[in-house]
């Protein structure tokens, strides 16, 4: 039943990703978002620690102590900000990089979506700020990465889902220091 169940929870999480993508102008990132999650390396650890109301990834972290499809998975999608470190030469410090927009938006559709997932009826607009704010991310997401995704997701919640997505379009993905606005 867990296999269904998984396949069943990542389909609809991509398809919600799309939806957003779509509707900020992202077409090819909506329909390419997170494939690597039907993957065997992905989707045998779905599977096997499915729970439904978080990502499979963490209960196999409390199992063997890290993710291997969390890592398979971060190292091959580019909205993902774990993605976005490269070492610093001579000091062998892995330090982490601003994310470029479009790929940072699409993270942004990944939070949203995310939350609606596995919230369900309990979903709310402040949703993905509070997981923000609650995971504690900041040492290694880099600082004007960080600032973007709360200044975002502080919009969605003061000011909904369509007009954020209209901000997106008509500021962030335009270019513009948002930030400032």
């Amino acid at each position: 039943m867990s296999f269904w169940n998984h396949l069943k929870t990542i389909t609809h999480h991509r398809h919600l990703v799309m939806q957003g993508c779509f509707r900020v102008g992202l077409y090819w990132q909506g329909l390419t978002h997170d494939l690597s999650k039907y993957s065997p390396t992905e989707f045998r650890v779905g599977v096997k620690y499915y729970q439904g109301n978080r990502s499979p990834n963490w209960a196999e972290r409390n199992d063997i102590g890290y993710s291997t499809a969390w890592i398979h998975h971060k190292g091959r999608n580019r909205h993902h900000f774990e993605y976005w470190s490269d070492c610093i030469p001579g000091t062998a410090t892995y330090v982490p990089l601003p994310m470029p927009r479009r790929y940072m938006v699409e993270s942004i559709m990944d939070r949203i979506a995310a939350c609606k997932t596995y919230n369900g009826a309990a979903y709310t607009d402040a949703s993905a700020l509070e997981y923000l704010l609650r995971a504690a991310e900041s040492p290694g997401i880099h600082r004007e990465t960080y600032a973007q995704f709360e200044f975002l997701l502080t919009y969605l919640k003061d000011h909904g889902e369509k007009e954020t997505f209209r901000f997106i379009r008509s500021h962030v993905l335009t270019g513009e220091d948002f930030l400032n606005l």
